[in-house]
């Protein structure tokens, strides 16, 4: 199994490699997820792969952030030097970074990373289609649903087994950009699930300061104020069940982490497979959060999996045992083994082969030996001083010679031949070795089709979240309404006939919990009179192509680029709701000739919940949720709803309101508008519908979103 280790700066990627790790990731600039890591310049990712490559290692690219137009020269950029320096590896979130590098650089690996939020079998099988070889699971997913993956298909499956945990679905996070103007899918995540998030109850009474009475849960443990920050996760004990699984690649987590943090986990993992003992306590101390956890693993989501970073954790890397950690790495490991050939024949050159595992080979030559007064050099003696490798990358394997006798060559020679030819086959094996760069490709690859703009405003859709809201549609300029599939069973006959034509069947976006019969109910639906759906994920649009409904992306495809748009099309989308994480003016530069349009109402999605506050306050009864909302530290209440596919979602504080900025919507060029509605009453929503016509503004608090302010 491959131990993969984070390198946020060069400190770090050295105790990485010199601890153990069979490979390394990397960002390098702006486009990647930790953007607030070290990160290396071109020069600086140069050194990188040459101090890796030496010693074996593989290095990874992480250019997994979301792009926006302005960045394709920066993207083309990224992957010259990824091209020109042979990079192993790219992880990419963004269809069009996938794109564009496979039209660019054929043969650079393709990494699916977590962030693209692919969580089961379908997904996992889109993947091979557009190319990936590898995928980043999903944090959440418990052996059985990392097995299901691995059944399905031949990528390589690459699991975290340390590090940080976020609560919500990773690439489905939207609440640092919306509250604090800092983009997670844009790497620069403010982390504001680790600030104190309290549950309420259906009086709205917070259950958030520590001196107000708290729930308990099943266990009757009263629940800490941190309802949506987790612990870190550790799974090195599990290493051999995440091997039957199908994982081979052991991921660790931490680019911001210190070098002692990446020291500790690497060498822990490199114990852990080698079947010796390694410290949990150690790892705790130098870095956690009330400890660890392994609850996803297990499927046991409960409250032992909140945790927050408290005193003792701060204080537990004590000097003496960072001073531990930090001496593993600062001297060189021997971990390439080396052959040696050794030559020495009367009135010529000694000379000295070395030979690496990869069939390197480099030279030394010495001065012609003299004849032995007394002591001759022999295999022995030659040996022992070529066995000498100690502060080298290398150590010896087998050794050969050809020694005639009677001849002696003094030991400080052989020492230096020794040192000469490890110095050329080191520099031999820091040798960059460039890929393949098709610029003219990657540039058509850039270059889709212009912009066929809508002439009339844009059509009305309307997103609902149970049947019963069904009551409060108003169909004037209405194109499409969407209902969960759940929803739509509900209806009778007569009311799909009714709509079928405007319907559409929004498919789960995740595959925690599948439904092996989603398929057959999706067909029913489609002999019913339902022709279309909503698909939010990778997966859910090969289902639905399956089924053969016309298939429109929803926003969780975080669509913020023309390429984009235009790989989803080629993949079979009719239309495509952008992400709200951009802004108008951005909305509008984009090109393409799939249809688009943006979300214009609607308490807005902002973390997929896995672990359900509410599941940790005892579970919900029926359509009924004990604690349907989450309170900030300034008494902001968010609201809690549950989704198909085994996750819950929270909704932002305040509703989105963009009713009354007709004149720009219609100048961003967008052919729909989602009105969004999650938990308004059929009056509600009948009140909402004819205010956005009308070009009102609510009575009640609301946001613009990010559509002017836009995020970092």
């Amino acid at each position: 199994m491959e131990i993969l280790a984070p390198a946020g700066g060069e400190e770090s990627l050295v105790a990485a490699v010199r601890c153990g790790a069979d490979a390394i990731y990397l960002g390098m600039g702006s486009l990647n997820a930790r953007r607030a890591a070290g990160n290396f310049d071109e020069s600086g990712l140069a050194r990188a792969l040459a101090f890796c490559r030496a010693r074996g290692v593989k290095v990874y690219l992480t250019v997994n952030t979301l792009i926006l137009e302005r960045e394709y020269p920066l993207l083309l950029d990224t992957l010259r030097t990824a091209a020109a320096l042979g990079v192993d590896a790219l992880i990419v979130q963004d269809l069009a970074v996938a794109a564009v590098a496979r039209a660019a650089c054929p043969g650079l690996p393709l990494f699916a990373s977590t962030q693209m939020a692919v969580t089961g079998p379908e997904g996992a099988r889109m993947l091979e289609e557009l190319g990936f070889t590898r995928l980043v699971l999903a944090r959440e997913l418990s052996l059985e649903g990392i097995a299901a993956i691995r059944a399905a298909c031949t990528l390589e499956l690459e699991a975290f087994v340390h590090g940080a945990l976020c609560v919500g679905v990773s690439g489905q996070c939207y609440l640092s950009a919306l509250i604090g103007g800092r983009s997670g899918n844009r790497g620069l995540c403010a982390q504001p699930c680790r600030l104190p998030f309290g549950r309420d109850d259906h009086l709205g009474r917070p259950h958030y300061y520590p001196t107000t009475p708290a729930f308990s849960d099943d266990r009757g443990r009263s629940s800490l104020p941190h309802a949506l920050s987790l612990k870190d996760l550790c799974l090195i004990d599990r290493l051999p069940e995440l091997a039957a699984a199908g994982v081979t690649g052991l991921k660790i987590e931490g680019r911001m982490k210190r070098p002692e943090y990446v020291a500790g986990a690497v060498t822990a993992c490199r114990n852990a497979l080698a079947g010796q003992p390694w410290d949990i306590a150690e790892l705790a101390a130098l870095f956690s959060r009330s400890g660890f956890t392994q609850g996803y693993l297990d499927s046991k989501l409960n409250n032992d999996m909140l945790g927050t970073r408290r005193k003792e954790d701060v204080t537990g890397a004590a000097p003496a045992l960072l001073g531990k950690y930090r001496a593993l790495y600062e001297k060189e490991q021997s971990r390439v083994p080396v052959d040696f050939s050794f030559e020495l024949q009367p009135g010529k050159p000694a000379l000295l082969t070395a030979c690496d595992q990869s069939s390197n080979m480099a030279n030394a030559m010495g001065n012609p030996p003299e004849p032995a007064l007394t002591a001759p050099t022999t295999d022995e003696k030659a040996g022992a001083a070529l066995s000498k490798t100690g502060g080298t990358i290398f150590y010896v394997g087998n050794m050969t010679f050809d020694i005639a006798p009677g001849l002696m060559l003094p030991a400080s020679q052989l020492n230096t031949l020794r040192r000469e030819v490890l110095a050329r086959l080191t520099e031999i094996r820091e040798t960059h070795h460039p890929l393949p760069f098709c610029e003219n490709q990657a540039v058509e690859a850039l270059e889709p089709p212009a912009r066929n703009r809508p002439t009339t405003g844009p059509l009305l859709r309307l997103r609902l979240e149970t049947a019963a809201q069904l009551e409060g549609v108003d169909l004037t300029d209405v194109e499409l309404i969407s209902l969960p599939v759940t929803q739509l069973e509900k209806l009778s006959a007569a009311t799909i006939d009714r709509y079928a034509s405007l319907l559409a069947a929004e498919l789960p976006k995740y595959e925690f919990e599948t439904d092996k019969r989603l398929p057959e109910r999706l067909l029913t639906l489609k002999q019913a009179g339902v022709a279309r759906a909503i698909a939010g994920s990778l997966g859910a649009l090969r289902l639905a192509r399956q089924t053969e409904l016309a298939v429109h992306g929803d926003y969780s495809l975080n669509i913020t680029n023309t390429r984009a748009l235009e790989q989803y099309r080629a993949l079979g989308l009719s239309s495509a709701t952008l992400s709200f994480e951009l802004t108008l003016s951005q909305a509008a530069a984009l090109g393409g000739t799939l249809p688009r349009g943006l979300i214009a109402y609607g308490y807005l999605p902002l973390m997929q919940l896995r672990l359900c506050p509410a599941h940790c306050a005892g579970g919900c009864k029926g359509d009924s949720c004990p604690f349907p909302s989450l309170v900030d530290r300034k008494n902001k209440r968010f609201h809690l709803s549950r989704a198909p596919g085994g996750v819950s979602v929270l909704h932002n504080c305040l509703p989105l309101w963009m009713g009354d900025k007709s004149a720009q919507l219609k100048a961003a060029g967008l052919d729909f508008l989602t009105l969004y509605f999650t938990r308004e009453t059929p009056d509600e929503m009948a009140g909402v519908i004819r205010l956005f016509r009308d070009g009102g503004v609510p009575a009640e608090p609301y946001t613009r979103g990010l559509y002017f302010r836009g995020a970092q």
